[in-house]
């Protein structure tokens, strides 16, 4: 998924459309709102980027996601960092119980909205995720997907039943080579093998380095033992 560095916003009334604003946070640019760890004070800077009747990432859901649906067992999922639902609706639809966590009201919202669009109910969870704790051993699979929180990991793990699977992908440090990555912040992005580093303790199924020249990505699925 390409993200622009230059993401706008249509923030509109009940009656009147606003022009559309750059989103720029302190210290950080659209890009880096999310991929990096939230804050409680980014909160409404978070509701201000999905605050737009359009699907800022749009409604399908992470290729990666999709083209590997067959390794995943059925049962309870989570989609961390989920914003506006488009994996999350996508897991529903084929048949999960799907929990969905977020710091943004307003992305949950649009998240519902695209669950009742498909006929498809999701369970959505507001909440800063750097206090957010996963119940343990309760998820069948659990989904981390261009978001990058390095003190997750380990409740990701106890998240997980035996045998559940972890389906996670972030971009890298050679996105700084790529034109929409050269002003990003190093930490928020992983370093080479450092993904499959972080879950060597899992059964690593897939595990790829790509860049396209455009996004430079590490993905991976794992099992827990």
């Amino acid at each position: 998924m390409s993200i622009s560095l230059l993401l706008t916003l249509a923030a509109c009334d009940k009656k009147t459309a606003v022009k559309p604003v750059e989103v720029s946070p302190k210290g950080m640019n659209a890009y880096q709102m999310v991929t990096g760890d939230d804050t409680d004070e980014d909160r409404g800077k978070w509701d201000t980027l999905f605050n737009t009747r359009a699907y800022v990432f749009g409604k399908e859901p992470a290729k990666f996601l999709a083209n590997h649906m067959q390794m995943l067992p059925v049962g309870r999922a989570l989609d961390i960092a989920m914003g506006e639902g488009r994996n999350a609706v996508f897991l529903a639809k084929k048949g999960f119980s799907v929990d969905g966590v977020d710091i943004s009201e307003v992305a949950l919202r649009k998240a519902r909205l695209l669950a009742r669009d498909h006929k498809v109910t999701i369970n959505t969870i507001n909440a800063d995720l750097n206090t957010y704790v996963i119940k343990p051993e309760h998820y069948d699979v659990i989904v981390n997907i261009n978001y990058l929180q390095r003190s997750l990991i380990p409740g990701i793990k106890r998240g997980l039943r035996r045998g559940g699977i972890v389906v996670y992908e972030n971009y890298t440090v050679e996105q700084l080579n790529n034109a929409l990555g050269q002003s990003l912040r190093r930490d928020y992005l992983l370093n080479a093998n450092e993904l499959k580093e972080l879950f060597k303790d899992f059964e690593v199924l897939i595990y790829q380095e790509t860049n396209d020249g455009k996004d430079a990505v590490a993905s991976l699925i794992a099992r827990k033992p």
